[in-house]
């Protein structure tokens, strides 16, 4: 018999399902935490500067928050609403994840 297993991911979307965050917004913000840099996440993901600088301020316009800040002495860091939402996103993430593991269990779980 083949060996399966689970795969899932979560996003936070609001109302109109604007995305918030998911895997790759939690990847950017992880990135910028990290190197204090939107360039330097941008480069770590493989992505233009434009495309992570437009994925953080359409968050920031939906969520209707400051999730990063950004100056010329200090970098750029994730603000207390920002930092907020990354760890709120991996608790929530864990717990699904470990809730998904279950479930997947009791079902595909020959007996």
């Amino acid at each position: 018999m083949v060996k399966l297993k689970l795969k899932s991911s979560q996003w936070i979307v609001d109302e109109n399902d604007n995305m918030i965050i998911g895997e790759g917004r939690m990847k950017i913000l992880e990135h910028v935490e990290n190197t204090g840099s939107i360039n330097q996440a941008a480069k770590i993901m493989k992505m233009s500067y434009k495309a992570v600088w437009s994925k953080i301020k359409y968050t920031e316009k939906h969520l209707n928050a400051k999730i990063v800040h950004s100056d010329r002495k200090m970098g750029t860091r994730l603000t207390g609403e920002g930092k907020n939402l990354l760890e709120k996103y991996r608790t929530l993430k864990k717990k699904c994840l470990m809730a998904d593991d279950k479930i997947f269990k009791d079902i595909f779980t020959q007996k």
